[in-house]
């Protein structure tokens, strides 16, 4: 059965979707964006590294929620608006997801809403 995480410390959704659902031992997050948790109709500011940061602790929120980690995570998928960014990304990434890290992909897409520079989603097992 497939049950909707709400965890109050993550952004609304701003479209139809749930934050995240959980499916027997599996959790997933939707795609989440680096939103400002004092305004959730704007990013924060900052680069790539700091949205970074925001995006994974907003996946921390989430998978809290369904009393999962980082650790539980097997896999990851980033979505950058300039690949060029991958490096800054990594450095922020690697502080967070420790060995063995889960599965990832990183795709370049032409734009993200809200104009971000990241977005992440992941599948955890709990």
């Amino acid at each position: 059965m497939k049950y909707a995480i709400n965890a109050p410390a993550a952004p609304d959704s701003i479209g139809p979707y749930s934050q995240g659902t959980t499916a027997g031992r599996l959790v997933f997050a939707s795609g989440q964006l680096p939103i400002d948790p004092n305004n959730c109709d704007r990013l924060i500011a900052g680069d790539a590294a700091a949205q970074t940061e925001r995006v994974i602790q907003i996946v921390q929120a989430l998978l809290a929620e369904a009393d999962c980690t980082l650790s539980d995570v097997a896999q990851t998928t980033l979505y950058l608006a300039n690949l060029d960014d991958l490096d800054t990304v990594n450095h922020v990434y690697e502080r967070y997801f420790v060995a063995p890290a889960p599965a990832r992909t990183v795709v370049e897409v032409s734009r993200l809403p809200m104009g971000a520079l990241v977005e992440m989603d992941c599948v955890a097992c709990r």
